[in-house]
């Protein structure tokens, strides 16, 4: 079972559409939910996928496009109305605040669990940090501020083996520290190489999301060798220099950065209401760089 998996609630743009919902990702980390950005539907897109509201623990804001929070006020009710328990943390830029702030004061309903607000800048920072994971933003080119997210797995604990451990008598209030990558000591002072305990930690995995975002060649070394990045596609190359005027980036950009950053896979997202099929965007990354796929409501990426 994965311990990492990307959840894709909406991959529009800015017009609503039958086809797409507006932008929502849900990264489901050891069973704790972290949220990006709120478009119209996330609510009922969270049921239909079996994301569990009482999970959800961060809700981090690229930025304060409509399309992108519009979703934002009612689930922050339904939570309440759910009984959530425990700290939701809302990491949004200080007018995202502002504004929520006069939403719930405009209908007059107290939360029911604690509502942490975290204001962002438009720069890169770590915005979280845990013994697991951390986040981190990088400022992105959009025609508001704007920031993308990198979610990186810190190192994992290695395997320890079992006959190992019964062979060399290890007890068990030492096997944490085994797990941690100690050698054992042992009553006589005799040291068993951590090597001869345990099996390498499975490799941590690592997570870009850039969206909304014009292409940005540096961005590539900022989110190097990530197992997979999320990039705003919006545009095919026939709207070039649209993509550009706006803001956002054509799926062959998308494909370019996540080729000079050496990324595992490629989703694309945040598709225009103009094109009635993303196919001929799905070719033009993957002639660039193959392991591209496109977003669409429902899809889970395991990571691990």
């Amino acid at each position: 079972m994965s311990t990492f998996t990307v959840n894709l609630l909406g991959c529009g743009s800015a017009k609503p559409s039958v086809r797409h919902n507006q932008s929502c990702t849900v990264i489901n980390f050891r069973e704790a939910l972290y949220m990006i950005d709120c478009g119209e539907g996330a609510q009922q897109q969270m049921q239909r996928m079996g994301l569990k509201f009482s999970r959800l623990r961060h809700i981090f804001i690229t930025h304060l496009h409509g399309d992108h929070i519009l979703g934002l006020p009612g689930l922050l009710q339904t939570l309440s109305l759910n009984g959530h328990c425990g700290k939701v943390t809302l990491h949004t830029f200080r007018e995202g605040i502002k504004l929520i702030d006069r939403i719930r004061a405009f209908f007059g309903y107290e939360l029911g669990y604690e509502l942490e607000y975290h204001e962002l800048k438009p720069e890169e920072g770590v915005v979280l940090d845990t013994p697991a994971l951390t986040v981190n933003t990088v400022p992105l080119n959009h025609r508001v501020d704007c920031v993308g997210y990198v979610f990186r797995e810190k190192e994992r604990l290695r395997h320890l083996i079992p006959d190992m451990l019964e062979y060399h008598q290890v007890p068990i209030a030492w096997r944490p520290r085994v797990k941690a990558g100690e050698d054992f000591v042992k009553a006589d002072g005799t040291v068993i190489p951590n090597c001869h305990l345990t099996r390498p930690a499975t490799p941590s995995v690592s997570y870009a999301h850039l969206s909304d975002s014009a292409y940005v060649p540096e961005l590539a070394e900022k989110v190097k060798g990530v197992t997979c990045v999320l990039h705003d596609a919006t545009y095919g190359d026939d709207r070039v220099q649209l993509a550009a005027e706006r803001g956002h980036s054509t799926a062959r950009q998308a494909a370019q950065l996540a080729r000079d950053a050496e990324a595992g896979k490629l989703i694309l997202t945040h598709f225009s209401s103009a094109y009635r099929s993303e196919a001929p965007l799905l070719q033009q990354a993957q002639e660039v760089f193959e392991n591209s796929m496109l977003a669409n409501e429902g899809l889970r990426v395991a990571l691990d």
